[in-house]
């Protein structure tokens, strides 16, 4: 039995990062702590074919992308911001599908977090 990939994935797993977030006014204007996973399925041709550095894809890209997209402006909702990190991502050549994921993991001290998934594929 033979077995070879059948997909490629690159994955950013809990970016942290202090995000001026929420509607409450007690959130307005005091930075929360956001978790951000990006999960990336890559085609074919963007996945290197060899271990060369030049052939990589550019992780560093996507987490500066990030936190320049949180960067001095504040958002009301996760939903916002993971749809925004979701079409920067996404506008990023080689791109087949995508999953995001945002966490606030200190708003309830019963719950490991509340957050958002967006998730798509080209079509």
């Amino acid at each position: 039995m033979s077995l070879a990939p059948t997909g490629q994935r690159i994955l950013l797993e809990n970016l942290s990062l202090d995000v001026d977030i929420g509607f409450h006014d007690f959130e307005v204007g005091v930075p929360q702590r956001v978790l951000v996973t990006v999960e990336v399925e890559l085609m074919e041709r963007a996945f290197p074919a060899e271990d060369r550095p030049e052939a990589a894809w550019d992780y560093d890209r996507v987490r500066d992308g990030i936190q320049a997209l949180v960067r001095g402006r504040r958002f009301n909702l996760q939903e916002t911001l993971a749809r925004e990190i979701f079409a920067m991502v996404a506008a990023l050549p080689g791109v087949k599908a995508l999953t995001v994921v945002t966490r606030k993991p200190d708003v309830y001290p019963d719950a490991g977090a509340v957050g958002v998934v967006l998730s798509g594929r080209a079509g």
